[in-house]
């Protein structure tokens, strides 16, 4: 009953996307654990119980360098995880994983052993140890899709809870986690048939600057295109945001700024709060990764 199925309906590139995963209920007024990846860019997000309700949930907060998110629905009453402590953990131990896989057509599957299956859409879902107790969150998956010759057997990875718990709670009093650079800006990518006829170049597409950022009080605009950042070209807000991510908040970077046929170089002070980009709120009604990331091996590819 702990676990949830999550789907995620949203745009990125001018093109609409549904994603789907699982989720762990926290608390008993409404609060879901999930992952960053299963509801990034998401503009609605819907969360199914175990008694198959359907809530239209809200974003609380999301990190996308933990892969961590954290969802309110309006309920109450409802049954919480027990968490438990993933410092004893040794290698042997065994755990289980339940989610809500391949978009819900397989719900509530569970996986036992050391060396488990998980597949698409358990994403978010718990890691569960002997006494029932959730001391991971799935994340992610590596599997043998690089070769179709090849034998090696997948890895799975989960976030430790207790790397996980102060992360959520942050994330519940503030919306976004402390310490996290951002430029202030909210920006895509171009299609390329867009950026062949307008005669643009590659880069990111600034859609709105955040107020009381550096990036505003620099002067970038809306409709400018981000090429570079401190000198390494730039295509996607991913590429973007990676290079981002090698800095601190208070740090300086500039920014290679394309604007009406002119380019221009702007310095500015990356700020704490969080990007629109990274975390879009979605209010209810309107439809630095761990280094002691993993548990188990998986055989599957993850989603």
């Amino acid at each position: 009953p702990v676990v949830v199925g999550i789907v995620a309906l949203g745009e990125t590139g001018y093109q609409t996307f549904q994603s789907s995963g699982s989720g762990i209920i926290m608390s008993a007024d409404g609060y879901i654990i999930t992952n960053h990846h299963v509801i990034e860019n998401a503009q609605a997000v819907s969360v199914l119980t175990n008694d198959d309700k359907e809530y239209t949930a809200a974003i609380v907060g999301s990190d996308e360098t933990s892969d961590l998110a954290v969802l309110k629905i309006e309920a109450s009453g409802l049954q919480a995880a027990e968490f438990g402590d993933s410092s004893v953990l040794q290698v042997g131990d065994s755990v289980v994983a339940i989610g809500d896989p391949l978009g819900g057509t397989l719900r509530g599957t569970m996986t036992d052993g050391i060396i488990s299956a998980i597949n698409n859409g358990n994403s978010g879902g718990p890691l569960i140890n002997c006494y029932g107790q959730v001391i991971g969150i799935n994340t992610m998956k590596m599997s043998n899709f690089y070769s179709s010759s090849t034998t090696v057997e997948g890895i799975g990875f989960a976030i430790p809870i207790d790397t996980a718990k102060p992360i959520i709670d942050e994330l519940i009093e503030k919306g976004y986690v402390s310490g996290r650079p951002a430029i202030g800006i909210s920006g895509d990518s171009l299609p390329s048939y867009y950026r062949t006829y307008y005669r643009l170049p590659d880069g990111v597409y600034v859609t709105s600057v955040n107020e009381g950022s550096d990036a505003k009080a620099k002067g970038i605009r809306e409709g400018d295109i981000v090429t570079a950042i401190n000198g390494e070209k730039i295509c996607s807000i991913d590429e973007l945001n990676t290079v981002k991510n090698q800095y601190a908040a208070g740090d300086e970077v500039t920014l290679h700024i394309y604007r009406a046929g002119a380019e221009l170089d702007v310095t500015l002070t990356l700020d704490e709060r969080p990007e629109e980009q990274t975390v879009r709120k979605v209010e209810q009604g309107d439809v630095d990764n761990t280094e002691e990331y993993s548990y188990y091996y998986d055989p599957e590819r993850e989603e």
